[in-house]
């Protein structure tokens, strides 16, 4: 029975794009998919022929991107909540309650506490979703938090005391003000543990990820559902599309370098990348839509883009230096080429924990690259026949059509 279905997403475009896409798989099966996402968005959703509800100005999504604090390792998650999370608490718990009907199912991604609200509040059925498994507490494996590797090795004590740690500093302590208060306003009592339970949907909650990726831990939430990456990176003017071509075209498969499509600051993460190409001897595609932070003068071989699908480019790369954002990383396995991880905050070190873990390339945090470790890492990606050899095998692993109907079934359920 055809449903409606309401997305609601927080983030950059690597947060946002696998939504868009999920929404485009849930529109072929017969469903009325509406997009709640920041207005910045609202042109590629259009153009995937989904509905669109704005989840805040683009003035709001700029004024993130524009905040120095938003990569750094302790102020980024303040940012985030200040500029992005509290003032959507009540704006979408509003949009919900405007335009939920019966036959009406929610998914909402992990920084939507106030799809939360409604369903306590409205019994609105409600799907979260988590892009990275570093969103998922588990006192068995965690992989990395921040500094810290809370593997199998690290004693359950210790992995406790430091999601206590966490949520003191951060988390609880940055969230839970602004939620009780709103939660107030509604007749609910306040809550505690928003990242340890509260943002886990009792009824689903749909990791956008492989287990190869990341194994189902025991102690996830007993209904968490592992569906794949979903890929989806339409968009870009034709014209950035003819010139990355010609570029492509015209010499030796270039490293893509590229620090995310929120990151405005990286003018030494573009420096020392360029010098560490120029070193090596190879083509460089250095991609952004904030040409501020390039080097003014550029070697020869190496190239600058604004936006161009990854799906387009990166099967023609040799390599890529990036930020360790969860799309582009889902986008350069499947393309089949080494990565290295150059990690500022949130889950990004822990993918670069993943990507090596995989065996699929090496990563470092980016207060320790430099144009000597950027050189002498980039070479190794380059020449390792043991990574290339797992790149090759954990590409054909990704099936995104896969992964699309599996998340489209368990929203189905939900209706």
């Amino acid at each position: 029975m055809p449903l409606r279905i309401l997305l609601a997403g927080l983030g950059s475009s690597g947060d946002v794009n696998p939504v868009i896409g999920l929404g485009c798989a849930l529109k072929a099966r017969g469903h009325r998919v509406t997009m709640v996402v920041n207005e910045i968005f609202a042109p590629q959703v259009e153009a995937c022929g989904l509905g669109f509800i704005s989840l805040g100005p683009r003035e709001e999504a700029e004024a993130i991107m524009q905040d120095p604090r938003l990569w750094h390792p302790r102020k980024g998650f303040a940012c985030i909540v200040e500029k992005g999370v509290a003032p959507n608490i009540a704006r979408l718990y509003g949009i919900l309650c405007e335009h939920w009907e019966p036959g009406t199912v929610v998914a909402a991604t992990t920084l939507c506490p106030g799809a939360r609200v409604a369903q306590e509040k409205l019994g609105i059925p409600l799907a979260t979703i988590h892009l990275q498994p570093s969103v998922l507490r588990s006192h068995v494996d965690n992989g990395v938090l921040g500094p810290f590797n809370m593997g199998p090795g690290m004693p359950r004590p210790v992995k406790g005391f430091l999601f206590w740690l966490m949520d003191a500093l951060y988390g609880d302590r940055l969230v839970r003000p602004g939620l009780n208060a709103f939660r107030a306003t509604v007749g609910l009592a306040p809550v505690r543990g928003i990242f340890s339970a509260y943002i886990h949907s009792p009824q689903l909650v749909l990791g956008l990820f492989p287990d190869w990726y990341a194994p189902l831990q025991p102690d996830w939430p007993a209904h968490t559902r592992l569906t794949g990456f979903i890929l989806h990176d339409r968009g870009g003017a034709s014209q950035a599309h003819a010139d990355a071509d010609a570029f492509l075209h015209a010499g030796p498969a270039p490293v893509l370098v590229t620090p995310g499509s929120a990151a405005m600051d990286r003018t030494a993460f573009f420096e020392h990348s360029v010098a560490a190409c120029a070193a090596a001897g190879v083509r460089a595609m250095l991609l952004t839509n904030h040409p501020g932070q390039l080097p003014r003068r550029l070697p020869a071989g190496i190239g600058a883009f604004a936006y161009v699908p990854f799906s387009r480019v990166m099967p023609r790369c040799a390599a890529i230096i990036y930020h360790g954002g969860i799309g582009t990383l889902a986008q350069a396995v499947r393309a089949g080429i080494p990565h290295l991880v150059v990690a500022n905050a949130h889950d990004q070190p822990d993918n670069a924990h993943r990507v090596e873990r995989l065996g699929i390339g090496l990563g470092m945090p980016q207060r320790r690259y430099s144009r000597t470790r950027a050189g002498k890492a980039l070479r190794t990606v380059l020449t390792s026949e043991s990574i290339r050899q797992r790149c090759r095998e954990l590409a054909p692993r990704i099936d995104s059509a896969r992964a699309e109907a599996a998340a489209c079934s368990l929203i189905e359920s939900l209706g």
